[in-house]
């Protein structure tokens, strides 16, 4: 029901610009729109305990956990246009691991929703701290926004970053510095 309202609305939408939506080419637009957009938005209907799936486990662990170069992509709220980057993901367990498939996962339910980055990233790093209760958690996302480049501004070069940090992250320099210093390495 809710794809065929989004079909309806797609053929009113071609219309409106001017086309056609019987023509050869966009008779089946308005339906691949709607399995596109249900895809793209299917954040709003993920569960974070049913990603984590019990992949939260006890370990006798205090260092930093990193997972770097998430790739993901999302849509800007503000003109509905998409906006894709990187994730960079730590955290210092206190008692508690998660399996390391559930953090880009984590990643994918909050950049299927319509997005700004910044609350993008602040979500992961909150959503984290909730569930692992560690000494601290650091996210930072790098991204480039279509809404610049295609429109606006037509800035293709430019991109943005956004970073939200809990605990040891945000009261110990240090850490945040070590934080910083291992995304901005190579990878393998």
């Amino acid at each position: 029901m809710k794809n065929v309202k989004i079909e309806n609305l797609v053929i009113d939408l071609l219309k409106e610009i001017g086309e056609n939506p019987e023509r050869e080419g966009l008779k089946q637009t308005p339906h691949r729109f709607a399995k596109a957009y249900e895809f793209l938005t299917s954040g709003y209907s993920s569960n974070i305990q049913e990603v984590l799936n019990g992949a939260v486990f006890n370990v006798k662990y205090d260092e930093m956990v990193l997972v770097k170069n998430i790739d993901f992509y999302s849509l800007c709220e503000h003109h509905i246009l998409p906006f894709y980057g990187k994730v960079h993901v730590a955290y210092i367990p206190n008692g508690k691991i998660v399996g390391l498939s559930k953090i880009p996962r984590i990643v994918d339910i909050f950049a299927r929703r319509l997005q700004v980055q910044e609350r993008m990233t602040q979500e992961i790093a909150d959503t984290l701290n909730q569930y692992l209760e560690p000494q601290g958690v650091a996210v930072v996302s790098e991204a480039y926004h279509m809404c610049m480049m295609m429109r606006g501004v037509e800035k293709q070069n430019s991109s943005a970053t956004a970073s939200a940090v809990h605990g040891i992250f945000k009261e110990d320099a240090r850490t945040r510095g070590e934080f910083l210093n291992l995304i901005a390495q190579k990878n393998l």
